[in-house]
């Protein structure tokens, strides 16, 4: 593989239903284990010998562009921030000056949790000759309606998409996984300065001439856009569905939890699996079962947690009303 394939990491969202957590943390900076989401990608692409890595922003730009912009994650981050959203692939054209013409590059989304095969992908993208190559994976079928599904042909080419359908009209359990292994020429299909989609206006005209092409992600995939989802991930990891590096687990009689550098009073009972982030307060005789407490979070003595996300409250007003409507968050 070339020591010059770059990557782009779409990171401009704003991640509305995953409020309010994403009211203090953009969304590809949301711990997995107490990992951000993008450290886990960003160590992904390097394993692959991804070298150099672009990012739109816009919201909350500077958490983002403060973590990468010296990291220890073996890439060099480079970033543009946007004014204004330009949609999926209106930020990827304003990436293109850091690409090299002539040559394929990877695109992700900030805010899959996955162990895909990119390499893989790759090797297909580069043997069929396609503009655009997608990850795509199966599912139940009765969840199609949640995703972008894919139609392909028998040579693995794209023949239609369909945008959430129904399970009666689904034609495939196929989805689209947000991984992108493009050409440069896709930028050809894309205008300046103009709010574009890949899904709405780009995959359309490409479709046309019968130039995407797909790959199986068969291993481990979930997109981390709902507050469930997001839970989820955290249980795949402790049940081994999804294996990441994360710090050690610690087993307890009822349950398991994974700590930070947060101090955990002897009297707290864990079922379940948990997660505790760093700086976090936890009183005595809690308990605490399948819980995710974020950075900074607080648990006062005596309180009795199922399925939460606890998030430290910054006396943020927004935040607080956000909370009043939300089941399983709190403060």
């Amino acid at each position: 593989m070339k020591k010059n394939l770059k990557a782009m990491v779409m990171a401009a969202g704003m991640g509305s239903r995953l409020e309010p957590i994403t009211l203090m943390i953009p969304k590809p900076l949301i711990p997995v284990m107490n990992r951000p989401i993008m450290d886990i990608i960003l160590s992904q692409l390097h394993n692959i010998g991804v070298e150099d890595v672009i990012s739109n922003t816009y919201y909350l730009a500077n958490q983002i562009i403060d973590r990468y912009k010296n990291n220890k994650l073996g890439v060099n981050f480079n970033y543009i921030k946007e004014t204004e959203l330009s949609g999926t692939a209106g930020g990827v054209k304003k990436c293109q000056f850091f690409f090299d013409e002539g040559e394929d590059f990877i695109v992700m989304s900030g805010d899959i949790l996955t162990t895909a095969d990119i390499k893989k992908g790759i090797e297909i993208h580069k043997a069929s000759g396609a503009i655009a190559t997608i990850g795509v994976k199966e599912i139940p079928h009765e969840f199609v309606s949640h995703f972008g599904v894919v139609v392909t042909g028998d040579d693995g080419f794209i023949k239609e998409f369909q945008e959430k359908p129904s399970v009666e009209e689904a034609k495939s359990n196929l989805i689209n996984t947000g991984i992108y292994i493009f050409n440069y020429k896709i930028f050809d299909y894309i205008p300046e300065n103009t709010f574009y989609d890949f899904a709405k206006n780009v995959f359309p005209k490409l479709l046309e001439e019968n130039a995407i092409n797909t790959f199986i992600v068969d291993e481990y995939w979930n997109d981390i856009g709902t507050i469930g989802q997001y839970k989820q991930s955290i249980q795949d990891v402790f049940n081994g569905l999804c294996k990441i590096e994360h710090d050690k687990i610690i087993e307890t009689n009822l349950g398991n939890y994974l700590a930070g550098d947060s101090k955990i009073p002897s009297t707290v009972r864990f079922i379940g699996n948990s997660v505790i982030g760093n700086n976090c307060k936890l009183g005595e005789y809690i308990k605490l079962d399948n819980c995710i407490l974020l950075d900074n979070s607080e648990v006062k003595m005596g309180s009795d947690l199922t399925d939460c996300v606890v998030i430290p409250s910054n006396n943020h007003p927004k935040l607080l009303k956000k909370i009043e409507n939300k089941e399983n968050i709190t403060v």
